[in-house]
């Protein structure tokens, strides 16, 4: 008789452990899902509903895009943005012009560094086109209309309402030395 007792308990122990196992297995999905969105904040499915809604939002949404520029003491040019600021819609392309004007009697080489704030922005900002990728020549006189295209990244982070590009030109002393010896060629954006 115990060994009867002794099989139907052990029995029971094993069909406990099986009913626990199919328990655990079942909520492993749920309870995976929870420590996704509540602990690590991402999303797991979105139903067409809600990838609909989301879409349509990043659509409507604008960012406010503000210009600034500006030159170093050393160079001799006028430099500003055409328009102060832009409305965007992220994933679009953009294009901007910037203004600028050598007021020297002699041709000078500049350099531009730009610079992106809020620094959280700056790696959803992409300037597909843009003056500042190669220095710039200007002869006594010369004005010439600079631009610059760029995209918003659609996961730019929704709290970030306005991104402020800003354009420092320097004077390129090496390069505006070699125009004197004629070993510099003019610039690519040189007005005919």
């Amino acid at each position: 008789m115990t060994a009867a007792k002794s099989n139907s308990a052990g029995l029971f122990k094993l069909v406990g452990v099986a009913m626990a196992v199919f328990v655990l297995t079942f909520s492993l999905v749920p309870l995976y899902r929870i420590a996704c969105e509540k602990v690590f904040g991402i999303r797991l499915e979105q139903g067409p509903g809600q990838a609909a809604a989301i879409a349509a939002a990043k659509a409507e949404r604008t960012v406010t895009v503000q210009f600034d520029g500006g030159v170093n003491s050393k160079l001799p040019w006028a430099f500003k943005p055409e328009q102060l600021t832009m409305q965007v819609v992220p994933g679009e392309l953009y294009e901007a012009k910037y203004f600028a004007r050598n007021d020297s009697d002699k041709a000078v080489v500049g350099s531009a560094v730009p610079s992106v704030a809020p620094a959280r922005a700056s790696g959803y900002f992409t300037k597909t086109e843009c003056f500042c990728f190669t220095a710039q020549t200007l002869q006594p006189g010369e004005s010439r209309d600079m631009p610059v295209r760029f995209i918003v990244d659609q996961d730019l982070p929704a709290e970030v309402k306005t991104i402020t590009l800003s354009y420092t030109f320097f004077k390129n002393d090496a390069l505006t030395a070699r125009i004197g010896t004629g070993t510099t060629s003019p610039s690519p954006l040189a007005a005919p």
